[in-house]
Parts: C-alpha cells; sequence; structure tokens
C-alpha cells in the first residue's frame, strides 16, 4: 500500500472507462452478489457507468491520486428520478441519493469510501436536498456500517428485491 494522496472531484469523460473497470471488479468480487452471469445488464450498466452522466444533475464522483491512479467511485443524483433503482426511491421529492460506491481493493483502509460519500452529501446539502438516499445489500456489510456511523438509517420503505437479491434503503435527513 502506498502512501499516495487521492483529491475526490467529478470523472473527467477519458477515466469513464477506467472507473467502470473497478466497479465491475469490485461488485464481481463481492461474497454473497450475483455474478456476471447471473445479472448480465447490471454488469453492463456498470461497465458503462459514465454514461449516467448523461442524465439531468447525475455526477460520476472518483477519488484519483496525484499519478492518476483511480482508488474509487460513485455516481451522485441530484434528480431521484434518475436513481434507477428498483421500489419507491425514484419517486422521492426534495431528495438526493448516490449509488455503486466501489473502493479498489488496494486502497482500502484510507477513507476512501468514507471521502466519497461525504462528497455527495456536500452536494446535496449544497442542492440544498432534504434527505440523502442510499442503497445496500448484505453483500456490503463493511459500507452498511459506515453508512450507518454516518448518520443514515434503515428505512424500509425503500427496500426492494434486485431478481433474487435483496436491497436495503437508507435515509440521511439534511435539513427539515
Amino acid at each position: 500500500m502506498s502512501n499516495e494522496e487521492y483529491i475526490i472531484k467529478e470523472a473527467a469523460p477519458d477515466e469513464f472507462a477506467k472507473v467502470g473497470e473497478l466497479m465491475v471488479d469490485v461488485y464481481s468480487q463481492l461474497e454473497g452478489f450475483p455474478s456476471k452471469k447471473e445479472q448480465p445488464n447490471y454488469y453492463k450498466m456498470l461497465a458503462n457507468i459514465g454514461s449516467l452522466t448523461e442524465n439531468p444533475k447525475t455526477k460520476l464522483l472518483v477519488a484519483i491520486s496525484s499519478n492518476k491512479k483511480i482508488g474509487g467511485g460513485v455516481v451522485y443524483f441530484g434528480d431521484m428520478k434518475y436513481y434507477g433503482s428498483g421500489g419507491t426511491a425514484t419517486t422521492e421529492k426534495h431528495a438526493s441519493g448516490f449509488r455503486l460506491l466501489a473502493v479498489d481493493p488496494a486502497t482500502r483502509g484510507k477513507g476512501l469510501g468514507k471521502r466519497l460519500t461525504n462528497a455527495c452529501i456536500q452536494i446535496a446539502k449544497n442542492e440544498k436536498q432534504n434527505q440523502m438516499i442510499i442503497h445496500s445489500t448484505k453483500a456490503m456489510q463493511v459500507a452498511w456500517k459506515m453508512y450507518e456511523n454516518m448518520g443514515f438509517k434503515r428505512s424500509e420503505d425503500l427496500d426492494f428485491m434486485q431478481g433474487e437479491l435483496p436491497v436495503f434503503g437508507f435515509r440521511l435527513v439534511l435539513q427539515e
């Protein structure tokens, strides 16, 4: 593990493919998460992650080192109708969300997941959103614990099934 410093920024179009590769790699290695064979469309979406930024108020954020190594990424949605999940999350008003947080296994333990999450929260606060909505699965226990430690609360009304996979909703109140 190196001591490289990472900054959080919006991904440039020439970084989209590398972020997509990272996301496919990270999600395909999650124990208990559906495989590429089980959910090919999901992995196609991950590989083409940059295309989500074509939607209004949607940003692909990356943690990138001074030597251009991508340590992680996440997609921020300033308009929930583009969030793309099952369940009721896409109908939420005055809310932002993020999905598809991934951190390179080689950079874990540097706080990049938390920094990417905080960057999304800050954007939502700047946009004067009332809440942040996210989803997680049992396969993502490290992230799940981090979200709870950051103040996200389980919201069963946002839960849904992605094929055979239960997906669990969370909210963070930003302002009343």
